[in-house]
């Protein structure tokens, strides 16, 4: 594949890689290949027949990849099939062939070698021998799976060789459900400081690879000769095998033969009793037992699940290495030379990528193809670019344009540059700016999905040792002949922008509808500029952008960094008239100008906004745009004030109806003036579209501008201010409700970016946190915000540290700036004197010598340069105090999580140990400690258009209460991720996640337990072993591991989070309490006190006494008081709880009451107890006391409750209350001349057309226009409604449960709207029933189906709204109630933990 992807060449052969590239493994089970499947036999080729499932759609060359990863067949390659005596066309395809049917046998047939596959071979067997170890994800810098470690278990009678695979090793601890593994380590307990780094990567339970060869490499007598050459030897290979034995081999076309050569005489003649075998191993197999031994033994070890040995797309960094790095180190065989390509073989990237987007899309199978295409190519490139940038930052690259301030390299196919023209918009700050969003401007337009003509070259930035590159695939140049050379640029490719003059033809009317279309897509609005000549130009983009005509005939379109609009807030108004119109309107007074620049100036900010926020002020650099899902989430806001207008307006000219039924003006007046007040730019609908060249210094508008200018002026101040007003108070205000907050940098950007809020911005969310009531509450997310603060300014100094720094000194340098950063009053003496001492010892003279830069900075020096970085981009100044532990102190943030977020962000991987950082007289972290650093790549993420549609219908299927359907989607886009990229993905993570839920809700524990253990591997190798994410998925496979009887592995998953959380955050986070509330019902003893009082206590404090998760804990702790017989103590905690639960949902609530009813069961055990005592005396107290303890169903049931994962529970009285609300609304369909057909009402004369209106309760609804959707759970067709009462309706929550009414609701007369519902304790808000929309909005911001559905700690599926989205049919409801729901059942006799009612809420039955 790699060979494939680094060959340059034209589209179609592009397009004939590609079609090889679609391996026929990943299809190898998946749900839409079961009908098309039947079974071959497969022979020939000196291997042992088998069989193989293929399936009809597959081409001939899909069953030979298949065929190839098969350990049959392995490492076998260059074969053919045959059938029938007939060798088989690769591109055929399988159900094409004729007399081909189940059980029919085909031939492998041995295809003589060229040189390039003889190479290929060799590749192939190097990739076998190479065996991935346990260390070696660490020792490359990638991020490790750790649950085959984990759950591994070792029995002393065990026979299973090691390295069994994941689900037969798991499959046989089921029996060890009694006996527990023993008490959580003292580490995991509440309480403990100590963070153990060790912990985090347990010893791999796999054996290290064995060794096979001693040495494999080129022959000193390569290249052969030119007599030889012609007689058809390719290669002469040197071995050195285990018994010390060294050979030369020859490849020839027939394969490999062992000649007579030694390392003195030259003979290839081949050696006695030598035959030619296809495989170099049969070769290495006669010549060496000891390797025929291993061999065997490797090709008979289990395979490892597809998800754990498959390379990952992306590289995922980990920032720990292994403990000890000289000994990870092994021979690659990198001799043998069969990976390096000529440099005239370097790649063509742009037309390796621009031939995969032109691939076909028209059934499912070929846009299946052409995404995991486009993955591949992509993915090829950004290995390139790490590489490359390694290569150019080491000094290995000369530059090619001789510019030493702006030096250009080209290395593998590949341009790579800093960029330093972008120096004008703010230094270095600005330069690194525009590098960023150039990445950003090129992904949005490359998620434009109708633009398939308009391209974009592959575009990665990539930082290194402190210095970050732009690397791009080589422009395809300009369409042009030689006698077009005296022409205009114009005229030979440039199309579009500033310089490209006044030019018509066909070409550029083509790629101004591309942009214009583009340009709605965007949100962007057509604008007129003066060009530096006086031309007018119009622009559909920023006015950099420039449009081509390349080469290859493609539209291209470069130099987008400015594509999203200018931040106002960071746009001083000084800056603002450098923008001032120009022409005729220079005549008019100096005072008119004033008073116009002063309205100008004004119009948009909200009253005393710069007082109270202090802006709009200057930034470090002049490229703050607003991002893509501000823009989204400030349009639907501009929506929801429009269409609040026009029924204002209506409201005072006669009424919402009448004026819509008259058919006078007065309704297109009120969307007029509407129109106006909002800023829309037509007059007649609502539409927002943003001006990119505004707020740009250097542009200028003609007069015939200025009012388009002044109302985009205005929005885009409108719009900045949203982000402060609206934006940053919602993200707050989300993060006092969830116990799914934020944990670390990377889940903290990720949730401001879903709201549109730039990460300069934190320092205003640390004002906005310190102004509300709630701080206290918030005390995570502001130590998580200033902890983000503090190591951003930090990797801004360390990265002007490192260009002062040779490489020679690389590991001191580095290892000398984390002790001054984590060492408060660090001076180099002591880390100076060390390094002397160990190299003197080593033999390397003196050292590193006190005198070099770097080793002369001290903590306070390094401290100074931090706050001042931070106080200039953040206006933080005092809330860094003067050194580490006031951070420590002051915030309780943990120097290891520091340390963690430091090396993520910059690439140091250090080696794993247990660090010491509290130590002040002590260096520690040392040169040795420094494993490697890694370059960060930021690239282009490509679509899985079909999957992610299946994804987000089984969101809507979800939210609708369709969980038989949801599943379906849910199976569907497993099976789409698998085929485009092998699952490994983020939102591939997130969907097997999903579906184990559903699969769990639907009562299917081991179906969900074994989804979730693909996705705890899939979060660790494509998100990182400690991400948030992979928390959330390893808690959740607790739960589910529990649910099947597995109690001590749920526990190792349980406590193996709380680890990750430890180490991620500390244990002052609302999640450590959800986790300690689950640990509090697998573990036992006094333990199990320890981690429900700890849940109790952080709940309290996070929370509130009258919270629900407060109160479920206060439930569990009174569960535990009964379990050990402490009923007075219990007593005490159960009110709590009653208390919290009355005042939540009041007297009548079925959670209140089953507390009521729980409170008195102990109440009775409680006098029970008393009088036995008193009956019996003091002495027989052990004996008196009865305890009541839960069963394993209720315990499963309160950690499915606590963990968000809820169990749907149909209830009987439901489902017959639904029968009579259909008869009822049957008769009275009839008494009125309609009838009813699956739930839908027709007319009884015209059933072809549907009624608008439908009956709730049995009488006309008062409002009209409402319908009734109490069939959703029955897969019917829903009808859009504006209100939908209670009895009508089963109220659906965001995770799929169908609620009933309660009891006090189930009158006739409720004129109670239910368009909203949100659930008390669980994770989102659902929009008004029967509408299917796709995002939902709460105080302005736009939410993504995931976040609303899965409440995941750190989501990476981003839905932002499209216009066509925001206007939903339920805008004119004016009525919206809240139903809040406990559990997410809602059933009047549902307990505490979901059970039936004739359970108390601790399983206890009711006396």
């Amino acid at each position: 594949m790699k060979d494939k992807m680094r060959k340059g060449g034209g589209r179609n052969q592009a397009k004939a890689d590609v079609i090889s590239l679609i391996s026929g493994k990943d299809a190898v089970g998946m749900k839409h290949g079961e009908d098309t499947s039947f079974p071959v036999k497969i022979q020939g080729a000196g291997v042992e027949s088998f069989e193989l499932q293929v399936h009809g759609f597959w081409l001939v060359q899909d069953a030979i990849m298949a065929l190839l990863s098969r350990d049959e067949v392995c490492p076998r390659s260059n074969l053919l099939l045959a059938f029938a005596g007939t060798t088989l066309d690769p591109l055929a395809e399988l159900q094409s062939i004729k007399g081909l049917k189940p059980g029919a046998i085909l031939r492998l047939v041995e295809e003589p070698y060229t040189a390039r596959s003889a190479r290929l071979h060799l590749a192939r067997v190097l990739e076998l021998l190479r065996a991935s170890g346990p260390q070696d994800a660490l020792r490359e810098g990638r991020s490790p799976s750790i649950l085959e470690t984990l759950t591994h278990t070792q029995t002393p009678d065990s026979s299973l060789p090691n390295g069994k695979n994941l689900k037969r090793s798991l499959s046989n601890t089921k029996t060890e459900t009694a006996n527990q593994d023993g008490a959580p380590p003292e580490y995991l307990l509440p309480g403990s400081s100590e963070r153990p780094l060790m912990a985090l990567l347990p010893q791999s339970s796999q054996p290290e690879a064995p060794s096979y060869l001693k040495d494999l490499s080129l022959s000193c007598w390569n290249p052969p000769p030119g007599h030889r050459k012609m007689q058809g030897d390719f290669l002469y290979i040197t071995v050195v095998t285990i018994e010390g034995r060294r050979c030369d081999i020859t490849s020839c076309p027939k394969g490999f033969f062992l000649n007579r050569s030694t390392e003195d005489v030259f003979d290839p003649r081949p050696a006695q009793s030598s035959s030619v075998c296809h495989s170099f191993t049969d070769v290495l197999c006669h010549i060496s037992p000891a390797f025929k031994q291993t061999f065997t033994a490797l090709k008979n070890r289990p395979p490892l699940p597809p998800v754990e040995g498959m390379a990952t797309p992306y590289h995922t960094l980990s920032w720990l290495g292994p403990p000890c790095a000289s000994r990870t180190h092994k021979n690659t065989f990198s001799r043998l030379g069969v990976e390096d390509e000529p440099a005239t073989q370097a790649p063509d990237w742009n037309e390796e990528l621009q031939a995969a987007k032109d691939l076909p899309l028209g059934s499912l199978e070929e846009r299946l193809q052409r995404e995991r295409a486009l993955l591949q190519v992509n993915s090829a490139f950004v290995r390139a670019v790490m590489q490359g940038a390694e290569t150019v930052v080491d000094g290995f690259v000369e530059p090619v344009n001789g510019n030493h301030e702006d030096p250009g390299f080209l290395w593998g196919g590949l341009f790579m540059s800093q960029g330093a023209a972008y120096g004008m918009f703010g230094g270095e700050r600005g330069r690194r700016a525009a590098q960023r969003l150039e990445l950003k401007g090129v992904q949005a337009y490359s998620n434009v999905e109708s633009l398939q003509a308009l391209h974009t070259l592959p575009t990665a930035i990539v930082d290194y040792r402190g210095v970050r590159l732009l690397a791009q695939g080589l422009a395809p140049g300009l369409e042009g002949s030689e006698q077009d050379q005296e022409a205009a640029a114009a005229s030979r490719g440039l199309l579009y922008g500033v310089n490209a003059g006044p030019q018509e033809s066909p070409q550029r009317r083509r790629l101004l509808e591309l942009l214009a279309s583009a340009a709605k897509s965007l949100c962007l609005q057509r604008h007129v500029i003066l060009a530096p000549n006086g031309h007018q130009v119009p622009l559909f983009t920023s006015v950099d952008a420039q449009g081509l005509l390349g080469a290859d005939g493609r539209f291209y379109i470069l130099d987008v960094f400015r594509t999203f609009p200018a931040d106002a807030n960071f746009c001083p108004e000084g800056e603002t008239e450098i923008q001032t119109v120009t022409g005729g309107e220079e005549t008019n007074t100096n005072c008119e100008e004033d008073e116009e620049k002063k309205g100008c100036v004004k119009e948009g900010w909200p009253e005393n906004y710069h007082s109270d926020s202090g802006l709009p002020k200057s930034f470090t650099h002049g490229l703050c745009r607003l991002k893509p899902e501000l823009v989204q989430a400030f349009i639907q806001h501009k929506h929801c004030q429009f269409t609040q207008r026009v029924r204002e307006i209506l409201d005072k000219n006669g009424g919402f109806e009448e004026c819509a039924t008259a058919g006078d003006s007065r309704a297109t007046e009120a969307v007029r003036a509407a129109c106006k007040e909002v800023g829309s730019v037509s007059d007649i609908i609502f539409e927002m579209r943003f001006n990119s060249s505004v707020f740009s210094p250097g542009v200028t508008f003609p007069p015939a501008e200025s009012k388009s200018k002044k109302l985009q002026e205005r929005l885009l101040r409108e719009a900045a201010s949203f982000i402060v007003t609206h934006q940053i108070p919602a993200f707050v205000e989300h993060c006092l409700q969830t116990n799914e907050a934020p944990m670390d940098g990377a889940s903290l950007k990720q949730a401001l970016h879903q709201r549109g809020i730039n990460l300069r911005y934190l320092g205003h969310v640390v004002k906005t946190i310190n102004q509300t009531e709630h701080k206290e509450n918030l005390r995570h997310i502001l130590r998580l915000v200033i902890g983000d603060i503090f190591i951003r300014s930090t990797r801004r100094v360390f990265n002007n540290f490192l260009q002062g720094v040779d490489i020679p000194s690389l590991s001191a340098a580095v290892s000398h700036f984390l002790c001054c950063l984590l060492v408060p009053h660090f001076t180099p003496t002591t880390v100076g004197e060390e390094t002397k001492k160990k190299s003197r010892r080593r033999g390397r003279g003196a050292g590193a010598s006190e005198s070099t830069p770097w080793s002369t900075l001290t903590g306070a020096e390094l401290w100074n340069l931090v706050c001042q970085d931070a106080a200039e981009t953040y206006n933080i100044s005092d809330s860094l105090g003067s050194g580490p532990n006031h951070l420590v102190e002051h915030y309780g943030i943990q120097k290891l999580s520091l340390l963690r977020e430091f090396c993520l962000k910059t690439g140091v991987q250090l080696r794993l140990r247990d660090y010491s950082l509290d130590n002040q007289n002590k260096a520690p972290i040392g040169p040795d400690d420094i494993f490697n650093i890694v370059p960060i790549v930021k690239h282009i993420h490509m679509p899985t258009v079909d999957a992610s549609k299946a994804h987000r219908a089984a969101h809507t299927s979800i939210q609708k209460g369709l969980l038989d359907q949801a599943h379906e989607h849910l199976k569907e886009a497993v099976y789409l991720f698998g085929r485009v990229c092998d699952d490994l993905h983020p939102e591939a993570c997130y969907c097997h996640s999903l579906l184990a839920k559903v699969s769990f809700l639907q009562g299917k524990a081991a179906e969900a337990r074994s989804i979730q253990l693909k996705a705890v591997v899939i979060s660790e190798r494509v998100l990182g072993f400690d991400h948030p994410n992979t928390i959330l998925q390893y808690a959740l496979l607790g739960v589910y591991m529990f649910a099947g009887g597995e109690t001590a592995l749920a526990l190792k998953c349980l406590l193996r989070a709380r680890l990750l959380t430890l180490t991620v955050h500390g244990e002052d986070h609302p999640y450590i309490a959800t986790l300690d509330s689950c640990l509090g019902l697998v573990v036992t003893g006094d333990q199990r006190g320890q981690y429900l009082k700890h849940a109790l206590k952080l709940n309290t404090s996070f929370f509130g006494p009258e919270n629900l998760h407060t109160a479920l804990n206060q439930h569990l702790l009174a569960q535990w008081m009964c379990s050990k017989g402490d009923y007075r103590s219990a007593m005490t905690h159960e009110k709590e709880a009653l208390a919290a639960f009355t005042s939540l949902f009041g007297e009548d609530h079925s959670q209140t009451r089953c507390s009521k009813e729980f409170l008195g069961v102990i109440t009775k055990q409680a006098v029970k107890v008393e009088r036995s005592l008193r009956q019996a005396g003091a002495d027989c107290t052990e004996q008196a006391v009865e305890c009541v303890t839960p069963t394993t169903d209720t315990v499963l049931e309160q950690m499915v409750l606590v963990m968000g994962v809820r169990k749907i529970t149909h209830s009987d009285k439901f489902q017959e209350y639904k029968q009579k609300h259909l008869e009822l609304k049957a008769a009275v369909a009839r008494e009125l001349g309609f009838k009813v057909v699956n739930g839908v009402v027709t007319p009884l004369d015209e059933s072809e057309k549907s009624s608008g209106q439908e009956t709730g309760s049995g009488k006309e609804a008062d409002d009209g226009g409402s319908s009734s959707v109490e069939n959703a759970g029955e897969g019917q067709q829903e009808q859009p409604a504006e209100e939908t009462s209670v009895e009508t309706a089963a109220v659906e929550s965001a995770n799929g449960h169908v609620v009933e009414p309660a009891e006090g609701s189930q009158h006739e007369g409720s004129d109670r709207a239910a368009s909203e519902v949100k659930i008390v304790n669980g994770e989102s808000e659902v929009t008004a029933t029967g509408e299917e929309d796709e995002t939902s909005t709460a105080n302005g911001e736009v939410k993504s189906e995931s976040e609303e559905v899965n409440g995941e700690i750190n989501r990476a599926v981003d839905v932002p709204a499209s216009p066509s989205v925001l206007k939903s049919k339920g805008t004119w409801a004016d009525v919206v109630s809240k139903a809040a729901v406990v559990n997410g059942t809602g059933d009047k006799d549902a307990a505490v933990n979901g059970v039936a009612d004739s359970i108390t809420a601790n399983g206890v039955a009711k006396e």
